[in-house]
């Protein structure tokens, strides 16, 4: 049986401004194999940042069902979704979202506190940045180091209680082309060799081109499922 780690099946999701209710997601349904690279594209207003949301527990569907890692989440409450966030997902995001005042390896080790997991913590942030090449660097402040360094620091964060998937929203935006490549051949041969799923969200096609499949969403709906 194919072993799925996302299952979305007619996910709809409204909003109310004012006196005008926005469709944002139209009956999409999505299914994404463990241990697949996935790129998620579409215009301003697609849908594809509340797909994300949804996919990554931090908000709910209106309607529609939604089964992540083998727990059906759509019904959850914001508490349960938190839990599952701290689990199940590691986020990467475009300005890095890192503490200004604590070191890399702080910043690293922030998730650990909200999960209840064995007192191996440092060992494993230390772990996490020695995976993205940044054992040397881990006192370092973020202002100490590269925009590149940074977002290895993010993606060290992410990985830190091992997740079932990795979403990575334009992980590549605010750096240089040769810069963000790199960034990207990381996330790539982390996918590889923990077998992390990888969801990016990206408005770049040659970031897109080096994942396993594209999805371009339109509209609230996907439009096109490319391999």
């Amino acid at each position: 049986m194919e072993d799925t780690v996302i299952r979305a099946e007619g996910l709809t999701k409204f909003y109310r401004m004012g006196e005008v209710e926005v469709q944002a997601l139209r009956g999409l349904s999505l299914l994404v194999k463990r241990g697949e690279a996935v790129a998620i594209m579409g215009p301003s207003g697609s849908g594809k940042t509340t797909l994300m949301n949804i996919l990554g527990c931090l908000d709910r569907p209106t309607s529609g069902e939604y089964i992540l890692d083998g727990e059906k989440v759509s019904g959850l409450t914001d508490d349960q979704l938190a839990g599952i966030r701290n689990r199940k997902i590691g986020f990467v995001f475009q300005t890095f979202n890192l503490l200004q005042r604590t070191s890399a390896l702080a910043n690293v080790e922030l998730p650990l506190s909200y999960a209840n997991l064995p007192n191996d913590g440092r060992d494993r942030a230390v772990a996490a940045l020695r995976a993205v090449g940044l054992e040397s660097r881990m006192k370092h402040r973020p202002a100490e180091l590269s925009g590149g360094e940074q977002q290895r620091v993010a993606i060290a964060r992410a990985l830190v209680n091992e997740p079932a998937i990795l979403m990575a929203d334009e992980p590549t935006g605010n750096l240089d082309s040769k810069v963000g490549q790199g960034i990207m051949d990381l996330l790539l041969s982390l996918n590889r060799e923990r077998n992390t799923t990888l969801l990016i969200i990206t408005h770049d096609p040659r970031i897109a081109a080096q994942t396993q499949r594209t999805i371009q969403i339109r509209d609230g709906l996907i439009e096109e499922n490319i391999q």
